[in-house]
C-alpha cells in the first residue's frame, strides 16, 4: 500500500502491485478466450514499466510516429499503427516501427499502398470502419456519433475490401461492458460479416474495461471464444486503454490556499484540473478525494480549484472531516490513466512528479519536471 506522505507533492505514483494485478488478469482473458489484448498507448504510455507489461500483453498500439517508436523502442515489439491520417513524410518511418497500418480511409490506403508493398518488412494492411453503433453518451468521446470522420461506412465499400486490406478496425466503445461489446459485435457481422473470408484479423480497438469492479470478466471471455467459434479464421484483437491501468494510482496534492467567496470555499491546490486532468473536464467526471465525500451539511466543504488562471479549472464542492488548510495534503484517487498522456504546461503550472511505488514498499521518482521542460516544448 503507498504510503502517501512519502510521496512528493504534486506527482502521480503509480502503485507497481496493482498494476501488475490489473495484468493478471487481462492475460486471464488472453489465455480463455484466444483473444490478443494490446496496450494502448494513448491512454498509458508509461514506458518505465513497458517491460512488465510486455510480460502479460500481445503488444501495443500507435496512434502516431512517436508512439510507435516509442513501443518499438521502450516494449521491443513493432507496434499496431492507426492514425486519422498519416503525414507524407513520416509514413516511411512509420513503417518501420509497425507490424500492422490501419488507414481511416479507402483513399488514405490507396495513397500509401505502393509504399506498404515495397516495405523492408511484412506489414499487414487494415481499414477502420464505422459499425454506427456507439453505447457512448458524450460526443467528444463517441466515434460513431453522427457525421464522424473516423472510419469507413459500409455503403462506402461498394461491396468488397481493396485489394489487399487483411483486416478491420473497429473502435466505438468506452469504459463499457461485455454486454455493450457482445452488441457490437452483432453489429459489426451484419454490416460487415459479408467481408470476414478474405480478412486475417479483426481488431475490435478499446473501452473493454475488464478490470473495473462488477466487470462481467466471463461474459467478455464467452463472448469471445463465441465469436471465434464462429469466425476461426479471424485473430482477435483488443486494445483497452484504461483497463491496463485502471486504478493503479494517485495524484498527491497539497493546499496551498483556501479562498472564502460569499460562503463558498475554495481549496487552491499545486495541481491543475484543466492542465494535469482534462478529462475531468471534457469528459466530465468528478474524481474520487480519498477521506473526501459529497457535499454533507454540517460538515467542512470545499471546492477544489487548480493552480492555473482559467476560471473553471475547479470541481465543485466535497465535504472533509477537518477544516483545510495550507499545507494539507490531497489525495485523488485513479489518477494514472489518461493524465499523464494528456496533460499540458499552460500557464507554466508545475507540472506534477511521475513516481512509482514499487512492489517492495519503495518510491522511486522517476521522472521531475523542470524549467527546461516547459521552454524547449516553445520556440
Amino acid at each position: 500500500m503507498i504510503d502517501y506522505a512519502k510521496v512528493p507533492s504534486p506527482a502521480y505514483v503509480l502503485d507497481e502491485a496493482r498494476l501488475r494485478r490489473n495484468l493478471e488478469l487481462i492475460q486471464h482473458v488472453q489465455q480463455e478466450s484466444g483473444a490478443s489484448v494490446i496496450l494502448a498507448l494513448k491512454g498509458f504510455s508509461m514506458w518505465r514499466v513497458f517491460p512488465m507489461v510486455k510480460q502479460y500483453l500481445a503488444g501495443a498500439t500507435a496512434s502516431s510516429l512517436h508512439e510507435a517508436r516509442l513501443i518499438f523502442e521502450e516494449m521491443g515489439v513493432p507496434a499496431h499503427t492507426y492514425s486519422p491520417a498519416y503525414l507524407p513524410a513520416q509514413f516511411e518511418e512509420v513503417m518501420g516501427y509497425s507490424s500492422h497500418i490501419t488507414f481511416n480511409s479507402i483513399a488514405q490506403y490507396a495513397r500509401y499502398r505502393e509504399q506498404l508493398q515495397q516495405a523492408k518488412q511484412s506489414i499487414s494492411p487494415g481499414l477502420r470502419v464505422n459499425p454506427e453503433f456507439s453505447v457512448v453518451e458524450t460526443d467528444l468521446y463517441n466515434p460513431s456519433a453522427p457525421g464522424s470522420r473516423l472510419g469507413e461506412m459500409v455503403e462506402n465499400l461498394g461491396g468488397k475490401l481493396p485489394e489487399g486490406i487483411e483486416g478491420l478496425h473497429i473502435h466505438t466503445l468506452c469504459e463499457s461492458s461485455a454486454e455493450d461489446l457482445e452488441n457490437l459485435i452483432k453489429s459489426v457481422e451484419q454490416r460487415f460479416g459479408a467481408f470476414f473470408p478474405q480478412l486475417q484479423w479483426i481488431n475490435f480497438g478499446g473501452g473493454h474495461l475488464m478490470t473495473r469492479q462488477g466487470y462481467d470478466v466471463e461474459r467478455l471471455i464467452k463472448v469471445l471464444q463465441a465469436f471465434r467459434a464462429r469466425h476461426p479464421q479471424l485473430e482477435v484483437i483488443l486494445e483497452p486503454g484504461s483497463a491496463i491501468a485502471w486504478e493503479t494510482g494517485e495524484l498527491v496534492t497539497t493546499v496551498l490556499d483556501v479562498i472564502n467567496s460569499r460562503g463558498i470555499k475554495t481549496a487552491i491546490l499545486d495541481v491543475s484540473f484543466t492542465a494535469h486532468m482534462p478529462d475531468t473536464l471534457e469528459m466530465p467526471y468528478r474524481p474520487k478525494v480519498l477521506g473526501a465525500t459529497d457535499p454533507v451539511d454540517g460538515k467542512p466543504t470545499y471546492r477544489l480549484g487548480g493552480s492555473s488562471c482559467l476560471a473553471g479549472d475547479f470541481m465543485t464542492e466535497y465535504s472533509f472531516e477537518q477544516e483545510l488548510k495550507p499545507g494539507d495534503r490531497l489525495v485523488l484517487w485513479d489518477m494514472i490513466h489518461y493524465t499523464m498522456v494528456k496533460t499540458t504546461t499552460f500557464n507554466g503550472v508545475k507540472h506534477p512528479d511521475i513516481c512509482i511505488w514499487h512492489e517492495d514498499d519503495t518510491l522511486e521518482v522517476v521522472k521531475k519536471y523542470e524549467y527546461e521542460d516547459f521552454r524547449n516544448r516553445l520556440s
